[in-house]
């Protein structure tokens, strides 16, 4: 039997000079991540659109990163606006630009961040259940995440002991439907709820807690954390 005491929670590792960098942070999924991370000790930096970092832009994220200095976790919620439709009728142009800022802006995260992260650090990235799903008329979604996932896993073992995760969000209540009209998006949440295994859509904190999980569990890398309300299961 296993007498040795259980370890003291993760988050308890967090002190006064501890410091997170949420990439997308200043919104929605990336927001929450914020919040939660500013409930704990320690230093919170956010990136965004907002605060005019262009994560598609490798040389803005390095002089970012540089000035912050030594981090202990980057999180990056970053999204874009990829084309759908048909692969035969898609706008190439517009999929390289979404690439460009969550695929590419994803890696130019991790370049950055590799020589700063200080022992026992974290890289988290943000996919999609759309990785996993074939869905007619999301292809440009489904390669970015899935492309994300993957190398994920390759980074996870180059930058070993640095732990590389991400988190694979569902259908998420945030701002990204703020042009819609209220009563269709409403219609839209409801209607997908329905489907759902838990019974509504999820919210920016539920995602949150996903970051939180592989920040806190040191036996955790490499992992694709999905939370999408059963989506994949349906």
């Amino acid at each position: 039997m296993d007498t040795q005491p259980a370890p003291a929670h993760a988050s308890s590792a967090f002190t006064a000079d501890t410091v997170s960098v949420v990439f997308g942070g200043t919104s929605g999924i990336g927001r929450a991540m914020a919040d939660a991370l500013r409930a704990r000790p320690g230093r919170v930096v956010v990136a965004g659109r907002s605060t005019d970092l262009d994560i598609a832009d490798p040389a803005a994220v390095e002089a970012f990163l540089a000035t912050i200095g030594p981090v202990d976790h980057v999180v990056v919620t970053a999204g874009s606006q990829a084309p759908g439709g048909p692969v035969a009728s898609l706008n190439l142009a517009a999929a390289k630009a979404a690439f460009d800022v969550k695929f590419w802006g994803a890696i130019a995260v991790a370049r950055a961040a590799a020589g700063r992260l200080r022992p026992g650090g974290t890289l988290t990235l943000t996919s999609g259940f759309l990785a996993r799903r074939a869905t007619p008329g999301t292809f440009v979604k489904t390669a970015m995440n899935a492309a994300i996932e993957a190398g994920a896993k390759v980074l996870a073992r180059e930058l070993a002991p640095l732990r590389i995760n991400v988190v694979s969000p569902g259908l998420t209540d945030t701002e990204a439907y703020d042009g819609m009209a209220p009563a269709a998006r409403d219609a839209m949440l409801t209607r997908a709820a329905s489907t759902l295994p838990a019974g509504r859509a999820g919210r920016p904190q539920d995602i949150a807690a996903g970051y939180l999980f592989v920040i806190d569990n040191p036996f955790v890398t490499g992992a694709v954390i999905d939370i999408d309300g059963g989506a994949l299961i349906q």
